[in-house]
């Protein structure tokens, strides 16, 4: 079992700021902005490579929720929802994860 779906179990704990059947939101561990949320399908997905027609809505809804996560962080000014694919683009976790980040100005940098 991965890291994300123990914590999604419970076996490890987070700081959770949604939570519904199917996708949990969490602090990040080691924030790169101010507000630094991932939020992860239950469901293991490896990775958006992961992403098809059985799971989709399970992304979509992701989708539908980031913003009412970000209203309630108070992210008024915007925010940024990344998802890295595979370890050349900085993947760490092996499940399928979106970072919100947000709570200042955030460069537009590409790395």
């Amino acid at each position: 079992m991965c890291l994300f779906c123990k914590i999604a179990a419970g076996e490890i704990p987070s700081t959770k700021v949604y939570e519904d059947d199917t996708i949990l939101a969490f602090r990040d561990i080691a924030p790169q902005a101010p507000t630094h949320i991932l939020v992860i399908p239950k469901a293991h997905i490896p990775s958006v490579d992961g992403v098809n027609p059985e799971n989709s809505a399970l992304v979509a809804h992701i989708f539908e929720t980031i913003p009412a996560i970000a209203k309630a962080e108070n992210l008024v000014n915007g925010y940024r929802v990344i998802s890295n694919c595979g370890p050349d683009a900085g993947q760490t976790v092996p499940h399928l994860h979106f970072h919100i980040l947000g709570g200042k100005e955030l460069s537009i940098q590409m790395a």
